[in-house]
């Protein structure tokens, strides 16, 4: 019982594209697909991606695409919005059990470092979308920053961290982020993928410094 609500739950709304509610074998199909999908935009880029390439990958017959997505594009959006939607849940999760900012800071940071090293292709995708779908790139990084400004703007009522525009520090952090996780993981994946201990500690040193947080 416990597992099929969680389906449900994580599953509400899933359609076919002639609007049909989704089987828990069609969601588990159209899982395959974007997990498919995620490999072939990351390892050939969205020109050279096919829905045939996409189809072979996730190993369904090509037919079987079009009863989930409509073209290469819809599936490239619904990609990057469904990486969007675990990075978030993945730094959400994270961060929960820290009890100060300084400690959520660190805590969420960790669980994006180890999302984007099990899925570096996460970078090559969201620079695509800058060309191929602008506005799900804004998506993207509008989403993250939404749900950060509500966490800084709390420490900032409750005199955690400095007095700041909690936007303008919400995006200063996830350019931090962002480009330590491409310079330790996307440069140097396989070997190693993650970012070194003493890297991640100067780099929480300089957000805490920054922050005016204790820890």
């Amino acid at each position: 019982m416990i597992q099929l609500l969680y389906f449900e739950a994580m599953n509400e709304g899933l359609t076919s594209t002639s609007g049909a509610p989704l089987s828990e074998r069609g969601v588990r199909t159209r899982r395959r697909l974007l997990d498919a999908a995620e490999q072939v935009f990351g390892d050939h880029g969205y020109d050279a991606a096919s829905i045939v390439k996409i189809t072979e990958n996730a190993g369904v017959a090509q037919g079987t695409f079009y009863l989930y997505f409509e073209s290469k594009r819809q599936i490239f959006d619904e990609l990057v919005d469904d990486l969007n939607r675990r990075v978030r849940q993945a730094m959400s999760e994270g961060a929960a059990s820290g009890t100060t900012r300084a400690e959520r800071e660190r805590l969420g940071f960790a669980a994006y470092f180890t999302f984007t090293a099990e899925h570096p292709k996460l970078y090559r995708i969201i620079r695509q979308a800058e060309f191929v779908s602008p506005e799900a790139m804004h998506r993207h990084y509008a989403r993250i920053a939404e749900g950060y400004v509500e966490g800084l703007r709390a420490a900032i009522d409750d005199g955690e961290v400095v007095e700041a525009d909690p936007e303008v520090l919400a995006w200063a952090l996830m350019g931090v982020g962002e480009l330590i996780g491409m310079r330790w993981i996307l440069w140097n994946y396989p070997d190693p993928a993650k970012v070194p201990d003493e890297v991640f500690d100067q780099m929480l040193a300089f957000i805490t410094r920054g922050l005016g947080a204790s820890g």
